[in-house]
Parts: C-alpha cells; structure tokens; sequence
C-alpha cells in the first residue's frame, strides 16, 4: 500500500503520481489531505483500490475500467462519468450528474444526490450500470436513462420531504428504477410508469441491497422491510413521434 498526501498537490501532479503507481502495479493507494482534486481515477484500469479522505472533485472516476475507489467523505460532480466498469463507494453525499452514461460497474452513495443522477446510462450486453443510493434525489433522476439499474432508498430522510424531485425519468427509454416505499404521481415524468415487481425482480434488488448494507454497515433486515416499486418506460422512443412528418 501507498500513501498520497495531496495537501496542495496540483491535481494533474496527483493523478500523474496515481497512473504511474498503477502501471508499476501497486494495488492499493491511499490519498490523503484531499481537497478538490478532479479527474481522479479517470481512465484507470486494472485492479486497483484507492482510498480517499477527504473530498475529491469533479469527474472523479470518469472512463474508469476495474478500479474501486472509496472515498470516506462526500464527493461532487460528474462522478463516474462514461464509466465501463469499477466501484465507486460514497461515504456520504455527492453531487449532480452522479453515473453520467455510465456503462458499466457500481457506485454506491452513502447519503443523497442532487441534480440529474443517471442520465443517459445505457447497458450493453452484459454490461449493465447500477447506482444505489441510500438518501434522497434531486429533479430529473434517470433522465433520458436508456438501461442500467438504479435504486433510491431514501433511509437518511426523516422529515417527510419527497425521496426525488420533480421530472422522475424524464425521456427514459430503457433500464429500470427501483424506489424504496412509494413516490407520488406528480414527481413522475409522463414518459414513465409504476409496475409491480416479480421474482426476477427481487432477486436483482437482493444482492445490491446487501452490498450496500455492507458498505455502509446499514441492517438489510430494516432496509427490506419497507416494500419497492419499479418504474420503467412507456415507451423505448419516447420522443420518436417528434421527428416524423
């Protein structure tokens, strides 16, 4: 294992550093004292797993390919941005944009999300995205979201606000959302539906959830005990009608 300390380290030096270690084949990376520092992990390969204390920028693993990164703090934009495989694990909150046509791998958000988060994620074979997070969402989750999986679970909120914003799957053509409890009609864009799920269903939400509570050290057996629904598309070309003549 390696130790970073990225006190005032410019972030293209801290990412330069990351990359050369990687391609000696360390395994393990600790980062330190982390302030800001974008791009972090962006186009990283392989088997590697950094560890980040403090709060890293923007674009924090963007094209990443194998890697995990945990970061024990909150994180910010564009996280895991076009990203093809990896973990990301979020103890805490992170901000908009969060699985960016994200590809393939997992992130995990302790707490919520703001603006945004998974829009246009896409599947491909058997590459399927997930994101799971624990709080709530702000507007337009799973916007124009085309496959992949995510779920909302809205655990951090006892006030009684809403577990998303508005504009729930906006242009969502593809994928699926799983919510934890229940959300208003109103929060729905129109291009979106409720269904109830099946066996299939819950044999996908299982292990996610427990990987979550593992992350988090969360009792499944509470997190299950509330009922999910599932939304999907209505159409796979919600918009197909608008470029017709």
């Amino acid at each position: 294992m390696v130790k970073i300390d990225a006190h005032e380290m410019h972030y293209k030096e801290l990412n330069e550093r990351i990359h050369e270690l990687a391609g000696q084949g360390e395994k393990a990376l600790v980062l330190e004292n982390v302030c800001g520092q974008k791009f972090i992990g962006d186009g990283l390969r392989g088997n590697i797993k950094i560890d980040i204390y403090g709060i890293p920028g923007n674009d924090m693993a963007a094209f990443m390919d194998g890697p995990e990164i945990e970061v024990h703090c909150n994180g910010q934009d564009s996280i895991g941005n076009i990203m093809n495989s990896g973990k990301v694990i979020i103890h805490g909150h992170a901000g908009d944009v969060i699985g960016y046509a994200m590809r393939g791998g997992k992130i995990f958000v302790q707490g919520d999300v703001g603006y945004r988060v998974g829009i246009h994620m896409k599947a491909y074979q058997d590459n399927v995205p997930y994101i799971v997070i624990g709080g709530n969402a702000s507007n337009f989750f799973g916007e124009y979201m085309a496959g992949g999986v995510m779920v909302l679970l809205g655990l951090n909120d006892s006030d009684g606000n809403p577990i998303a914003g508005d504009y729930v799957g906006s242009g969502m053509h593809g994928g699926a959302i799983y919510i934890r409890g229940d959300i208003e009609d109103r929060y729905l864009a129109r291009d979106v539906k409720k269904v109830e799920l099946d066996v299939s269903d819950i044999a996908l939400l299982e292990p996610l959830i427990r990987e979550y509570c593992q992350h988090f050290n969360f009792d499944y057996g509470k997190v299950m005990s509330k009922p999910f629904i599932k939304l999907v598309p209505k159409s796979s070309r919600p918009y197909g009608n608008m470029y017709v003549s």
